[in-house]
């Protein structure tokens, strides 16, 4: 109950926020990241969770809206797997595929872009690409502050002394606490840190499907000019 994806209003939340008006970015529903949340290194299978920056960890991707509540968590891969292999085999991704939801999500450049998840341009050109950017960036701010407000109200996801599995268990009610204090209007405890994790950068940018450069030039050129 307190996580579902869309929900009914993420549009109209996006336009309150200034999201959409101001930003002209049309139609998003959602805006997409991963995590890697810190854990001891399991007695089983431990190479596959070592990541990138040489720590343990799950990679966990979150999906919110524009009232920084969690629609949607996919909190069971290892911290070597890629933010576009676990989009990849989400079943919202497949949904998003099948033509369920009508709508975007934005993500960074840690995605394809896709028809359905909007990423930057790698390289944009002066004018449109540069707004586009632009407007892509500020809006994913959303989830940048999210995250930092679920890892703010629970300090243990600094490093969860567990199993993976205890781990996963753990990340998700969390996130549900997370949902309902939202919901319920309670503030932080602490001032979240909204800049990019520094433990989830993508040096290596998967290659952007050609469907998705297509949808995402027609909204540069329709919304951006």
């Amino acid at each position: 109950y307190f996580i579902g994806f869309p929900q009914s209003n993420t549009w109209a939340l996006f336009q309150e926020a200034g999201l959409v008006e101001k930003l002209r970015f049309p139609g998003v529903i959602g805006c997409t990241d991963g995590t890697h949340i810190p854990i001891i290194a399991p007695s089983f299978t431990e190479g596959d969770y070592v990541n990138r920056k040489s720590f343990h960890s799950i990679n966990v991707q979150i999906i919110c809206d524009a009232a920084n509540i969690i629609t949607n968590v996919e909190a069971k891969w290892p911290g070597s797997v890629h933010d576009s292999q676990i989009f990849r085999e989400c079943t919202l991704s497949t949904k998003f595929g099948h033509g369920e939801f009508t709508g975007y999500l934005l993500g960074d450049r840690g995605y394809p872009c896709l028809p359905y998840l909007l990423t930057p341009y790698p390289d944009p050109e002066p004018g449109p690409q540069q707004r586009y950017n632009l407007a892509n960036c500020r809006t994913r701010a959303r989830i940048e502050m999210t995250i930092g407000m679920l890892k703010a109200r629970f300090q243990c996801l600094q490093r969860l002394r567990v199993t993976p599995e205890r781990a996963c268990d753990i990340i998700v009610a969390c996130v549900i606490l997370h949902n309902i204090a939202t919901i319920r209007g309670e503030h932080c405890p602490s001032e979240p840190n909204i800049s990019s994790d520094p433990n989830h950068e993508h040096p290596d940018p998967p290659t952007d499907i050609q469907d998705g450069r297509a949808v995402r030039d027609t909204i540069c050129h329709n919304h951006f000019f």
